[in-house]
């Protein structure tokens, strides 16, 4: 313990003078310690190695808390009044931004789908465009509707490649059993 003298008067100046650092953790050690291994997202494994040292006593005050985990006191009190308030999964609930709205949506998807089902496919992404244009007054640049109707529909624009009028009638026909029998 280490004693200060301030204007004649004496202090004590140490690990004693904090406040207590009480949190009731209702889950086992052995609980935390499985979770945490299993934990894949560095925010779940940073909030349950905290708990995991509160409720094996590594840790007795906020002050070592912090330095431990490198987070300010006021992100230690949040995320200890989160789990005193809700518990365990409230404190590891992990909160996704909600994103854009779909530029084709509705009416005009459902629209697309069945122009895609048919037999009267698009020649090309930006005839799309020009048909989303036209029929639903949509007007999109044509990444947007090549990367929705590929990732998001999982269509493919298959078209007939031409063929030459000087190639030899049964080529094709020998070309796909020579090529499938491989």
């Amino acid at each position: 313990m280490k004693w200060s003298i301030i204007k004649g008067a004496s202090t004590k100046i140490g690990v004693d003078m904090a406040r207590p650092f009480v949190l009731e953790i209702a889950k086992t050690a052995d609980y935390l310690e499985k979770n945490l291994k299993q934990a894949k997202s560095g925010a779940r494994k940073e909030r349950l190695q905290m708990l995991w040292w509160i409720k094996t006593g590594q840790i007795s005050q906020r002050k070592e808390l912090n330095q431990r985990l490198s987070r300010s006191p006021a992100t230690l009190t949040r995320w200890l009044a989160v789990y005193r308030s809700g518990g365990l999964s409230a404190l590891l609930e992990e909160k996704k931004a909600p994103g854009a709205a779909p530029k084709i949506q509705g009416e005009a998807l459902e629209k697309l789908k069945q122009r895609l089902a048919t037999e009267a496919l698009f020649s090309s992404y930006g005839a799309i465009v020009e048909w989303l244009k036209q029929e639903c007054g949509l007007d999109l640049k044509y990444d947007t509707v090549n990367r929705f109707v590929s990732q998001k529909l999982k269509a493919k624009l298959k078209v007939p490649r031409p063929q030459s009028l000087k190639q030899a009638s049964g080529a094709i026909e020998e070309f796909k059993k020579t090529f499938n029998s491989r």
